[in-house]
C-alpha cells in the first residue's frame, strides 16, 4: 500500500509530490491556498515560473521535486514561520529537504531583486507625488522611509551588536516604500544596535540621491526624527513654534504613516517576519529580502491585502538626530508655501 500523506482533509499519495496532487487534486479551497501560501493558485505557478531556470539547473544533476513543491515549501514556511520538522511533516518531506527549498527559492529570489524592488521611474514619481498629497496633505514625496526589526536567535558571533534598543537581537531593516506600497528600496544587512541615520547615510540610495538629486522639484523622501533633515529626506520639527509648523508635523505623519502600514502588511502576510527566525544573521537577511521581493509581487497581481491597520510591534525605535540640517531651508519653504 502506498505510502500516504494527510494534506488539508484529504490523503495523497507521498509519491505524487507535485503541483498538481497538492494543488488542484485536494479540496483545499482557493481561501485555505491562499491561507496556507498567502498567493493565489495562479500567482503560485507565476512565481514558480519566475525562479524555474533556477531551481531547474540546481537540482538537474539529482532526482528532485518540483519546481513549483519547492517554491510552495518556502512560501510555507515564509507565510508561517514554523519550524522546519513541522513543514516537512505537514507536506511529507523530511527536514533537510524543506531546508534546501528554502535556501534554494529564497537565493532564487534575491536573484531577481532588481527586477521587482527598483526606484520609481519619472511616471511613477509623479503618480506617488499626487497620491501622498491627496491622502496626507504633504506636498511632494516621492517615497517614505522607516524602519522596522526582525527578531532572530543569538547569534553566535558579535552578539552584542544584535541587540536592539528594545533588548532583543534582531537585524534593522530599512525600507522605502511608494503609493501603492511596493517597497522601491530595501536594506536588510545592519545587526539590531545600528542607529536608522546610520544605516540611511552609509546605504545605495543615499548616495545616489546625493549625486543625483537636484532639488525640491524632484521631490523627497519623508522619514521621522531619526532620520537627519536634508535636501532629500524631510522630517518634522522637533519643537514646532507656531501653527504652521505644527499643520506641518501633523500632515508629515499622517502621511509618513504609509510605511507603517506597508510594515504591518508585511509581516502579517509573512509571519516569518514576526517571528525570532533561528538561524544565522546572512541568512535572514535573504530571507528578509525575499519577503520584500513576494511583497511587491503581490501587489502586482493584485493578490488580497489585509486593510486592517496594525501596528508593527517591531518597529525601530528612534532617538532624534542631533547633528546638521541641512534640509532647513527646504523644510521651512515647506511650511510657508502649504501651511
Amino acid at each position: 500500500m502506498a505510502d500516504l500523506l494527510l494534506f488539508g482533509n484529504v490523503f495523497v499519495e507521498k509519491k505524487k509530490r507535485n503541483y498538481r496532487e497538492i494543488i488542484e487534486m485536494t479540496d483545499l479551497s482557493d481561501t485555505q491556498i491562499r491561507s496556507r501560501f498567502r498567493f493565489r493558485r495562479d500567482s503560485i505557478t507565476y512565481v514558480s515560473d519566475i525562479v524555474r531556470y533556477d531551481l531547474q539547473r540546481a537540482t538537474k544533476r539529482s532526482q528532485s521535486i518540483s519546481v513549483e513543491m519547492q517554491v510552495m515549501l518556502a512560501l510555507r514556511f515564509y507565510a508561517s514561520g514554523s519550524f522546519l520538522e513541522v513543514i516537512g511533516d505537514t507536506m511529507g518531506f523530511d527536514k533537510s529537504t524543506v531546508s534546501r527549498a528554502i535556501d534554494d527559492v529564497t537565493n532564487a529570489l534575491i536573484a531577481k531583486k532588481d527586477r521587482f524592488i527598483k526606484w520609481s521611474n519619472h511616471e511613477e514619481i509623479l503618480k506617488s507625488k499626487q497620491n501622498f498629497f491627496s491622502r496626507g496633505g504633504f506636498p511632494g514625496v516621492i517615497g517614505c522611509i522607516d524602519g522596522t526589526h526582525v527578531r532572530i536567535q543569538a547569534p553566535f558571533e558579535d552578539e552584542a551588536v544584535y541587540v536592539n534598543r528594545k533588548g532583543f537581537h534582531s537585524i534593522n531593516v530599512q525600507a522605502i516604500c511608494d503609493h501603492e506600497g511596493k517597497f522601491i528600496n530595501i536594506d536588510a544587512q545592519w545587526p539590531g544596535s545600528t542607529h536608522d541615520s546610520h544605516v540611511f547615510r552609509t546605504s545605495e540610495v543615499c548616495t545616489f540621491l546625493e549625486e543625483n538629486h537636484r532639488g525640491v522639484e524632484d521631490g523627497y523622501l519623508i522619514g521621522d526624527s531619526g532620520y537627519a533633515c536634508s535636501m532629500f529626506l524631510i522630517t518634522p520639527y522637533l519643537h514646532p513654534a507656531n501653527l504652521s509648523e505644527e499643520a506641518f508635523n501633523t500632515a508629515h505623519c499622517r502621511t509618513r504613516n504609509a510605511v507603517e502600514r506597508v510594515f504591518g502588511w508585511w509581516k502579517r502576510r509573512f509571519h516569518v517576519l514576526h517571528s525570532e527566525i533561528k538561524m544565522k544573521p546572512a541568512k535572514v537577511c535573504k530571507i528578509i529580502g525575499a519577503c520584500a521581493i513576494l511583497h511587491n509581487i503581490a501587489i502586482s497581481l493584485k493578490e488580497e491585502m489585509d486593510d486592517e491597520d496594525e501596528e508593527d510591534v517591531n518597529a525601530a525605535v528612534h532617538l532624534a538626530y542631533r547633528g546638521p540640517e541641512d534640509g532647513r531651508a527646504i523644510r521651512n519653504f515647506i511650511t510657508r508655501t502649504y501651511f
